[in-house]
């Protein structure tokens, strides 16, 4: 299960079109920029790509759209996840996985099972899936936390679970799983604010929403991190995060899609229930890029 995601991931939005259909072309746009800042993999149809508003035959056209822009040149993880296991497992077998590398299945929502659940639920998943799994933890969607026991049970239980995105926010939680996990297993921020200081306690790298808007920084950021050069690494911390609470105080993809707007790459729009960014936080976006030139 030798899967390069070490470094910079970024969760790629899904552009849209005035009357929000998929703008494909702003979709190629996005890859390109994303591959040429530095990125060293690419997420589609997570969170941050609307997954839960697009049909099935949209997502395998965004799918389709990735992997043909991306023409092999970087790892592809694929977002499969949800609430119901056995409708998770069958999802698998609804793509065409050829020129996907992984798959990045949540921990599931709304349900809020117990960890024995949770166990349970990732290995039925495991069991079936025909490529390496990324675990995702983010409570403050999903109402439940996964504990470290859990996914180090599961690390060390099934050798295609091979990460974990932790976005639970908590260093001790993060730092356990990273002091006791299997040598090969990856643990990933999936919070861009502590990104670096997970990197720095041995984490792996990070699944990044702003990455992709300012990826030849973001990426850089975590490669000096990983080589252990931290002035360089703190330097492009702090300029980056000045980015990074205006990003998700309106909403996600909704901070990310303005900010994308403003670099000339992709329109604002989002599907309902979620709305575009106020005109204010667009105006503080077009302030912080107008200090990094």
């Amino acid at each position: 299960m030798n899967v390069n995601i070490n470094g910079t991931g970024v969760a790629l939005v899904t552009p849209m079109k005035s009357d929000l259909s998929i703008d494909f072309s702003a979709l190629k746009k996005l890859v390109n920029h994303c591959i040429d800042g530095g990125a060293n993999f690419l997420v589609v149809l997570g969170t941050t790509g609307e997954s839960v508003t697009l049909s099935l035959e949209e997502k395998k056209l965004v799918l389709k759209c990735v992997i043909e822009s991306n023409n092999n040149r970087l790892p592809i993880v694929l977002g499969i996840g949800g609430n119901n296991t056995e409708n998770v497992i069958k999802s698998f077998f609804l793509y065409n996985l050829e020129g996907v590398d992984a798959i990045l299945s949540v921990s599931p929502a709304y349900n809020k099972p117990t960890q024995e659940g949770i166990y349970q639920h990732f290995k039925a998943i495991s069991k079936s899936s025909p490529l390496p799994i990324i675990l995702y933890n983010v409570p403050s969607r999903t109402s439940s936390n996964m504990k470290a026991e859990t996914t180090l049970r599961l690390a060390y239980d099934f050798d295609n679970i091979i990460a974990v995105k932790e976005a639970s926010g908590d260093m001790e939680q993060i730092m356990e799983i990273i002091a006791k996990k299997p040598i090969d297993f990856k643990v990933l921020s999936g919070d861009d604010a502590i990104t670096l200081p997970i990197i720095l306690m041995g984490g792996d790298g990070v699944i990044s929403v702003l990455g992709q808007a300012l990826p030849k920084d973001f990426s850089s950021m975590v490669k000096y991190g990983l080589e252990g050069d931290l002035k360089a690494s703190k330097e492009l911390h702090y300029k980056l995060l000045s980015f990074v609470e205006p990003l998700f105080v309106e909403g996600n993809p909704a901070g990310i899609k303005t900010l994308l707007n403003l670099q000339g790459i992709c329109k604002e729009e989002v599907r309902l229930p979620l709305v575009k960014s106020s005109a204010k936080l667009k105006s503080i976006f077009e302030q912080e890029l107008n200090k990094l030139v």
